[in-house]
């Protein structure tokens, strides 16, 4: 182990730097009146779109200021980039006590339904939202890593033809507690500095609008089962209506039935679709559910090596929806010599991992550009790796999607809360010594020690989980669902996998990456930064993973946040780091296969702020590593 780099890892706040202004090219390029153009919702396309990014109007004050809608505002933002980012134009920090107000006339709506009602979408709002329309209060909406809709049709106001509506004032009401209290945040922090990063707030993902009749589609549920080749696809629609399915290029026979409920049955869990927001839309709102079963004969099957899509068109009445899935199973099973591995399509499968942080150096938490989810995933395959986990965040729809076409595996990490970490018990000594610090239980008795003493916080996680898990459920290239990580606001992840396991028993689960194992899940899952890389042998006989390794930094001048370096063993030129990267691969990696490891994930997908430890710089324009050095290293795995 080598202390020195290990010490020099304890990471400290700097909140007072200011950090360097770096722009993505897609940032630099970015053409304001059209940002994020694209239809944010792939799995779930209508011809309805009003794309309502671009030039808002937004208020900052204090609480105890917040009770009217603000007279005047401060100026401009622009949606959907939050006010702490550079592309936002507002660049302010939205603090705990305060209250970010956001103002938008919304575009003059033509019907073309007569009967037809108006849905508003939002992506995503970090943290607590209250939406009002021509200051009637809409609804709210609490978490800000989710979507959430409503029906906005009753409070628009329409001229006597009933073609279009009058002017219409959208307002947005947005408070964040960020890492000040229990809920859910991820890595953000009012105190940035070393593995921890600047917080955001406010709308950070694509708003929009559409038009839908009066009958019409809310979700859709696919399940691709075990056998490869039978299909499940659910769907619920506001009404009950004639719902036909159809396979472009494919004509299976289809059986279709009505069922009181499909896979999720609790009915405060999300929905994919609308809220109803007053007591006339909820009279209307009989939500009915639907189940269409089917088999394809030889199928094509979904891998990174060949990521092929079915496409899939639904229609109730009017309304008609674009989809597609995707034939793959993700399991755990015993390979030829009785060891436990991750397979796809019941074949063993090296998951050759990287860890995404979802972070970009002008928008934060939103990427500049459809082209800069691409480019990441893209350069990744380049660099040999078919996985990515997406670390404590929940990306943009459009993201899942490109990892579906593209071909890239995708671990997805469920988002952490719980109050201020208790850093040397749950981070520091567990990293060093796991074997004596990283096997602490995390029930009741050590509620406080994991920052989870409160019983509300613990209630919403658990509710956010489920609300995840039914979020993405029919999301193709997803493999694994992660409960926790490094301890980070962890409790009863036993029966967390319990309960995640009832919704989704499709994928295996990591229920503790890092340490503080409790025996359940499908994966025994360490970090290893500072001991020699080994397969541990696991009790529970669970798959092996090094689901965190590696970590090497390399400062490039001019493409960083800080002068700062932070990360777990620095290298001083990009030939030294390159030289190092191939020996853990070549040398520790893939020997290791043979041996049991079933995947490894390594730190991380690119820098962020003084966290240099990227495999291209923050601002994406340096690749620090070569794979034309080790051509073969992605044929060495598939061999193993």
């Amino acid at each position: 182990m080598d202390l020195i780099d290990a010490i020099k890892a304890i990471d400290k706040t700097h909140e007072d730097d200011v950090l360097n202004r770096l722009y993505t090219t897609w940032g630099e390029n970015l053409d304001k009146d059209n940002i994020l153009p694209e239809y944010p919702r792939p799995r779930f396309i209508r011809d309805s779109y009003f794309n309502l990014n671009g030039v808002w109007e937004y208020k900052i004050v204090q609480d105890e200021d917040a009770t009217d809608f603000p007279l005047e505002t401060d100026g401009e933002i622009l949606v959907p980039f939050s006010p702490e980012c550079f592309l936002s134009g507002v660049e302010k920090t939205l603090l705990p006590n305060q209250v970010l107000w956001y103002k938008k006339v919304l575009p003059t709506l033509t019907r073309k339904y007569k009967s037809s009602r108006f849905l508003l979408h939002f992506g995503a709002v970090d943290q607590f939202a209250d939406v009002y329309i021509n200051a009637e209060h809409v609804g709210s909406h609490s978490g800000g890593y989710l979507p959430f809709t409503l029906d906005i049709t009753d409070y628009l106001k329409f001229t006597d033809k009933d073609t279009k509506t009058l002017e219409t004032l959208l307002h947005v009401k947005v408070k964040d507690t960020s890492d000040s209290s229990y809920h859910s945040r991820g890595k953000q922090t009012l105190k940035r500095g070393g593995m921890y990063y600047t917080a955001q707030s406010g709308i950070w993902q694509t708003v929009w609008i559409e038009e839908v009749p009066e009958t019409y589609i809310r979700e859709i549920i696919v399940t691709p089962a075990q056998d490869l080749h039978h299909v499940t696809i659910d769907v619920s629609t506001n009404r009950p209506c004639e719902v036909n399915l159809t396979i472009p290029g494919y004509a299976p026979e289809i059986s279709k039935g009505t069922v009181e409920h499909f896979h999720f049955e609790s009915e405060e869990l999300y929905s994919s679709d609308t809220y109803p927001s007053n007591e006339a839309s909820v009279k209307k709102f009989v939500p009915t559910d639907y189940r269409f079963s089917f088999e394809l004969d030889a199928a094509h099957l979904w891998s990174p090596e060949d990521p092929y899509l079915y496409s899939l068109i639904l229609e109730a009445g009017d309304d008609k929806v674009e989809s597609y899935f995707a034939m793959r199973s993700f399991t755990i099973e015993e390979d030829s010599t009785g060891t436990r591995r991750f397979h796809l399509n019941h074949k063993p499968y090296f998951l050759m991992g990287v860890l995404d942080q979802g972070y970009w150096p002008d928008g934060l938490y939103t990427a500049p550009s459809d082209e800069a989810f691409i480019y990441d995933i893209t350069e990744m395959k380049r660099l040999h790796f078919n996985m990515l986990r997406k670390h404590i965040k929940v990306e943009a729809a459009r993201w899942y999607y490109h990892c579906d076409r593209l071909g890239m595996i995708v671990w997805q990490d469920m988002v952490s809360g719980g109050s201020s970490y208790a850093k040397p018990v749950v981070t520091y000594l567990p990293t060093l010594f796991p074997k004596v610090f990283g096997k602490m239980s995390d029930g009741p008795a050590y509620y406080k020690t994991f920052s989870r003493h409160s019983a509300e916080g613990r209630r919403e996680w658990l509710h956010e989980m489920q609300n995840t898990i039914r979020y993405l459920y029919s999301v193709p290239s997803i493999a694994t669902w992660v409960l926790f990580n490094e301890g980070w606001g962890q409790f009863n992840a036993a029966g967390a996998t319990v309960m995640a396991k009832d919704l989704d028993s499709t994928r295996p689960i990591d229920q503790a990456s890092g340490w503080f194992d409790e025996g359940s899940g499908d994966y025994r899952s360490v970090h290893n930064y500072f001991r020699p890389l080994t397969v541990e042998k696991d009790p529970e006989n669970r798959a092996f993973v090094i689901s965190e390794y590696g970590g090497y930094t390399c400062h490039i001048k001019g493409h960083s946040s800080v002068d700062r370096v932070f990360g777990y063993k620095k290298f001083d030129s990009l030939a030294s780091l390159g030289v190092a990267y191939y020996n853990i691969m070549n040398a520790n990696i893939i020997p290791l296969i043979p041996k049991g490891l079933s995947g490894a994930v390594y730190t991380q997908l690119s820098d962020v702020e003084e966290e240099v430890n990227g495999l291209m710089t923050y601002d994406r324009r340096i690749t620090k590593i070569n794979p034309d050095l080790d051509p073969n290293l992605s044929k060495k795995v598939q061999l193993l």
